[in-house]
């Protein structure tokens, strides 16, 4: 089925019964468009990618000074960026909250807020062309299911209850409509629908100056598809889908993950892989590993995934100091396979805290997890459902801890995302946790776990080869550089031993490449038998590692690990 056919076969899928002209006068106006810049058309790229995730504004001002250190994030071992919200937004919520799709944020392009598109996009299209002559790929988070409060459409919507917009947003009297519905913001918000005047109430799924997008109304879903065709012909090579699980809404049920929701997302791969193959569309998708997969369908949905459930296990595997956790979650039983042309995408740590929802979590995990990590009150988010902190902050400072957890995020399945600073050790943020709370009146301890970087202060302190800073600075590179080195890690599977439980220790395998990895999660030196005596290990990196030809045996100091190519 070619896509044009898989658009009009998904439209009906989502609009049965209703009339196909509005789709058939958006494609042809796709047809008289001007071809996308290519770079280059790989389509599946984003399996040897090693993804750096910041916030432009925190990490050097602006995308000037984004390519100022374009250099120095090529030499940590980058080929990927995952720029977090950069589109126009009044910043209540890091750019979550979007108030216009189609341009950035005037103060990241070094611009007024009267400046004209085509300045913008001189600014943003200069600074895709330093990254991709880099070989950095570049992607952006966009908001699908909710937007701000001072969006246009719903400056509009609000106005009476004929306005054109109107139908933009989901409006009730009743309350009780969606009930099912959970509060994902417990303990911040009080309830999904918020007053907008005359008894009338809006729906929303996260904070109450998000209002969520009505895709029952046709026109949404064809403007948020010109939204993404839009920034892919910039140059664009992907977009983080933020918060797909909630776009459709039926009463009766969670209004999370249902078929309709995977229509429009299926839609909204079609229509990029109809004008542009190969740009990626990577799920955020805070669910367990059964429902994830199922965004990335049959290969036609998304392309990718967060896999959620293994970051807190990794967590809980240093902090037991057993390999259970791990290996259990990447079982079969809890991970399904997933399309060849699939991938996951792995993580320490992000902008959001060390999230324990019950979702992937157990009660008794969640209880373990957040005993053994948030070790300060303030850290607390979603009354226990998560800590919010820095890997360094989690791991105490404890360079060992932090490098063993690297270990595992880097050699396991998938596609690893570095979180911005944790290269060097980044701390919490104290006073960028102060300064939110009183621009956005919301107590969100995320917060924390962002803030800006100070570069001169940085540079001092990497001169220090003892210091903190650049022990871990050190480390990271080394290992983020060898990971590049072979794309097994990317591609290949995943075979684990059998070993005592403080040891986790797994061989990576394509046809072309095997690499064997492991790992002491415990605070005692651990030996284990070299598992091929017969075949040349080729060491990639290593931390606290003797090897004894004599008998053939790997010693590992406490929390140490080791990489080897096997030949």
């Amino acid at each position: 089925m070619d896509h044009t056919d898989q658009l009009y076969k998904l439209w009906g899928e989502i609009y049965p019964a209703q009339s196909t002209d509005k789709l058939g006068k958006f494609l042809e106006s796709l047809k008289r468009e001007e071809p996308t810049k290519d770079f280059p058309a790989i389509s599946d790229w984003y399996k040897d990618a090693v993804v750096y995730a910041l916030y432009v504004d925190l990490f050097n001002n602006d995308f000037s000074g984004l390519i100022d250190k374009l250099d120095y994030l090529q030499e940590l071992g980058i080929n990927c960026l995952w720029l977090l919200p950069i589109l126009d937004s009044p910043m209540r919520d890091a750019g979550f909250d979007i108030r216009n799709y189609d341009r950035i944020r005037s103060g990241l392009l070094g611009l007024t807020d009267d400046s004209s598109m085509e300045d913008r996009q001189e600014v943003f299209g200069h600074f895709l062309n330093e990254a991709h002559n880099r070989g950095i790929r570049v992607v952006f988070d966009i908001a699908i299911n909710h937007c701000s409060d001072e969006h246009p459409w719903f400056i509009e919507a609000r106005k009476s209850e004929d306005n054109p917009y109107r139908d933009y947003f989901i409006w009730s009297k009743d309350i009780r409509l969606y009930g099912d519905a959970r509060l994902l913001f417990k303990g911040i918000e009080e309830s999904n629908w918020e007053p907008a005047g005359d008894g009338w109430n809006y729906f929303h799924r996260f904070f109450s100056f998000q209002p969520d997008l009505n895709y029952r109304n046709q026109q949404v879903l064809l403007e948020m598809a010109a939204n993404l065709l839009y920034w892919q012909k910039m140059g664009v090579d992907g977009f983080r889908a933020d918060a797909i699980p909630y776009l459709w809404k039926v009463e009766g049920t969670d209004c999370e993950n249902l078929d309709t929701t995977h229509a429009i997302v299926k839609f909204f791969r079609t229509i990029l892989d109809y004008v542009k193959p190969g740009s990626l569309l990577l799920a955020e998708a805070c669910q367990r590993p059964r429902k994830v997969v199922r965004y990335m369908g049959d290969g036609d949905e998304c392309h990718a995934a967060y896999h959620f459930p293994l970051m807190p296990m990794m967590f809980k595997a240093i902090a037991a100091a057993s390999n259970e956790p791990i290996i259990n979650t990447l079982s079969p039983k809890v991970t399904p396979e997933i399309p060849e042309n699939a991938q996951w995408f792995t993580f320490l740590r992000v902008h959001d805290e060390l999230s324990l929802e019950l979702v992937y979590v157990s009660e008794e995990d969640r209880k373990f997890i957040h005993e053994n990590y948030c070790h300060k009150p303030e850290w607390n988010f979603r009354v226990g459902e998560g800590v919010s902190a820095r890997l360094s902050e989690l791991m105490k400072k404890d360079v060992n801890k932090i490098g063993l957890a690297y270990s595992l995020m880097l050699t396991l399945t998938g596609t690893p995302v570095v979180y911005y600073g944790d290269e060097f050790g980044k701390l919490n943020d104290e006073k960028y946790y102060a300064e939110q709370i009183k621009l956005t009146g919301k107590d969100d301890t995320r917060f924390l776990v962002r803030g800006r970087i100070d570069w001169q202060k940085l540079d001092r302190e990497l001169k220090n080869e003892d210091g903190f800073h650049a022990r871990v600075f050190s480390m990271i590179t080394s290992m983020l550089n060898a990971r590049k080195s072979m794309k097994v890690f990317g591609r290949g599977t995943t075979e684990f031993f059998d070993t005592q439980e403080s040891v986790l220790a797994y061989l990576r395998k394509t046809i072309d490449e095997e690499a064997f990895v492991v790992n002491n999660l415990s605070v005692k030196e651990q030996v284990i038998n070299n598992p091929f005596p017969d075949r040349n290990m080729i060491i990639l990196h290593a931390e606290g590692l003797t090897v004894d030809d004599g008998n053939d045996t790997l010693k590992l100091d406490p929390h140490g690990f080791a990489w080897f190519g096997v030949l």
